[in-house]
């Protein structure tokens, strides 16, 4: 064992200069890496072993006997699995299998090595957190264990098997209430989780039970469950059935809901039931920018509202300039949300614009040292000039060195130059969670040199007090991006904003959608910007190569900016579609450019949104040496115009 980590780490070694594999290309080892990756996900065991054999010392030894052993974990002699741990210690994948095997001790219920292993898992895992609630019951009888398990039960999704173990073990002491089964529905319902609401609703009794075609109809159409409300909801099933058609109504019409609501159906159902649908009104209708919900917020107590109400609530008074609201809204926010850069930002403001200049200029200097878009802000609140820092960490050709040397970042871009970029990058984040500044910065140039984009970047932008702006914001393909900046008279900053969100400059990038390359082109854009700029037939096949996906995505950017007007439109354009964009707009005002991006409703072109435009920030202060506002990069959103196109041909 003692001879093959050495063989390991001689292997390790031999990678420090650019990875012989990368120069070189894929050769037959890389093959059978490969095929036997492939016959671990297919299980297949024969074509693995088959594989296996031509892969002894390998880098990737670990990832090859991981996967070996957990082909047939359950059947795994447990001496196998310590002998694994024995020779990958202080390894990503053996605090994989980790996790593994303690689900499968904890099906076996095999306590003494579950609550061995457990002491040694960091990780924050739900299945592995029921087993250890059930290992504290029945090992150490702890009845608290059991009553301070209710979490299980309002987690908004499907439960995996150790909880669905636990929740029964609930149900067989009572104490798993009709009450608490609908309060899960009505979670899950929420979140159009309805396999898993039908499964909750499993664990009510026959006489406790909805009708099903009733609850299917709240489920699929709930406006016809609205329209036909019988004369009374004495029995609870049907109530909460309604309540349930009226969470799913409330989706996708707000208004015609709070109608129904105001109208039938307050009088038919609870207080409490009245006053949780109220908020459930006002959040989908503040997400769908309505004008009226704050007055349906205001029906509701305030504190009922859970943290994604309270979020929209805000949200809904930045639209409509009411200060106070967002004050007060933020002030019921738990602790740990209401000190997030947004909530921080936004609190100074409110306070702000009550005259209490003091206390907003503490609240900003809470996050004006932070980088993001808050930060960025904060600081220009407080009149400070949002640019590079002065003092850049250089990491030595020794530290680099010692970076190449860690197994584990070797492993780490072997595996991203196999194609198997998902566990590259899990190990890539394991091996750097305790790096410091230098060490993050050597791990940055690594990566940098081997060509891996995403992994520098996310090195360099973990740093905390010692910092490299060109490795935390590169400049990759540098001339193309510059020349077709000129060609359709682009920000080049902004360009470059965009395109580290989207790829890391990563060429072959794909996104679940079908997007593709350093600029996440989809075949549509590709072949519709193409038609319009009079270039020749487009080959799908080549959208990733670097040229073509420069030309085909600036050539975009230059459509939505020209049809929007601005590059904050045209971010999140670029993301979810110009007709969305525009709709994000209000109605009869102008919006402050930080108001509309925080009150963009899907949460993913919120966040990219935000990143494009401070990246654009950083990348003009090293690519122009200029110093630019955030605030003057986001504007000013003028209102919707009535002539505009509801949907849009860039769609």
């Amino acid at each position: 064992m003692i001879l093959k980590r050495l063989r390991n780490l001689l292997l390790a070694l031999a990678t420090v200069a650019p990875l012989v594999a990368v120069a070189a290309g894929r050769d037959v080892t890389d093959d059978a890496v490969l095929t036997a990756y492939d016959a671990y996900r297919a299980g297949d065991a024969i074509k693995f072993a088959r594989m296996a054999k031509k892969l002894d010392d390998h880098l990737l030894d670990p990832w090859i006997d991981y996967w070996r052993i957990a082909m047939r974990l359950e059947d795994t002699p447990d001496a196998d699995v310590r002998a694994f741990f024995d020779e990958h210690p202080n390894t990503y994948v053996a605090e994989v299998l980790r996790g593994d095997w303690l689900k499968v001790l904890g099906k076996r219920a095999a306590w003494a090595d579950f609550e061995r292993e457990l002491a040694l898992y960091p990780r924050e895992d739900l299945e592995v957190r029921c087993y250890a609630t059930l290992m504290a019951i029945d090992v150490r009888g702890e009845e608290l264990a059991m009553k301070d398990a209710d979490w299980v039960w309002l987690e908004p999704a499907e439960l995996p098997d150790g909880c669905a173990r636990l929740v029964e073990r609930q149900l067989d002491d009572e104490r798993i209430t009709v009450t608490d089964v609908w309060r899960r529905v009505r979670v899950l319902f929420a979140r159009g989780q309805i396999t898993a609401a039908k499964t909750a609703l499993g664990y009510l009794d026959k006489a406790d039970s909805p009708d099903e075609r009733m609850l299917a109809d709240a489920a699929r159409q709930p406006k016809r469950v609205l329209e036909r409300l019988p004369k009374s909801l004495d029995k609870r099933a049907a109530r909460e059935v309604v309540v349930l058609a009226a969470i799913r109504y409330a989706r996708n019409e707000p208004q015609a809901t709070a109608k129904i609501l105001e109208g039938r159906l307050a009088p038919l159902l609870t207080e409490a039931d009245v006053n949780y649908l109220w908020g459930r009104i006002g959040y989908e209708a503040a997400r769908e920018h309505h004008a009226d919900a704050l007055k349906w917020y205001a029906k509701a107590a305030p504190k009922s509202l859970d943290e994604d109400q309270l979020a929209w609530k805000v949200r809904a008074a930045l639209r409509a300039g009411r200060w106070e609201i967002v004050r007060d809204t933020i002030d019921l926010m738990p602790a740990s949300m209401r000190y997030e850069s947004s909530w921080t930002y936004w609190y100074a403001r409110a306070l702000a614009a009550a005259g209490e200049d003091t206390g907003s200029r503490a609240y900003y200097l809470r996050i004006a040292g932070q980088t993001d878009f808050y930060g960025l802000l904060a600081a220009e609140e407080l009149g400070y000039a949002s640019t590079v820092p002065e003092s850049v960490y250089v990491p030595t050709d020794d530290e680099v060195r010692a970076a190449a040397k860690a197994p584990g970042l070797a492993r780490s871009l072997e595996m991203i130059r196999l194609g198997m970029r998902t566990e590259g990058v899990k190990e890539w984040l394991f091996s750097v969670r305790y790096f410091d500044d230098a060490q993050l910065l050597a791990a940055a140039e690594f990566a940098r040199q081997q060509g891996i984009w995403d992994r520098s970047i996310s090195a360099a932008d973990r740093t905390v007090r010692q910092h490299n702006f060109a490795l935390r914001y590169p400049l990759p393909y540098r001339e193309l991006f510059s020349e077709y900046a000129r060609t359709y008279e682009l920000d080049e900053a902004w360009i470059l904003g965009l395109v580290r969100q989207e790829s890391r400059f990563i060429t072959d990038a794909r996104s679940n959608a079908g997007a593709a390359g350093l600029m996440q082109v989809m075949p549509r854009t590709a072949r519709f910007v193409a038609q319009r700029n009079g270039m020749r037939r487009i080959d799908l096949r080549t959208v990733t190569e670097a040229k073509t996906n420069i030309t085909l995505g600036t050539g975009y950017m230059r459509m939505i900016l020209d049809q929007l007007g601005s590059p904050l439109l045209a971010s999140a354009a670029y993301n979810a579609g110009p007709a969305r964009a525009r709709r994000w707009r209000d109605e009869s005002r102008s919006l402050e450019g930080a108001i509309y991006a925080e009150t963009i409703p899907f949460p993913e072109t919120r966040d990219y949104v935000k990143k494009v435009m401070a990246n654009a920030v950083f990348y003009s202060a090293l690519t122009q040496q200029r110093v630019t506002s955030l605030k003057a990069r986001l504007g000013s959103v003028p209102p919707r115009g009535n002539a505009e196109p509801v949907e849009d041909e860039l769609e």
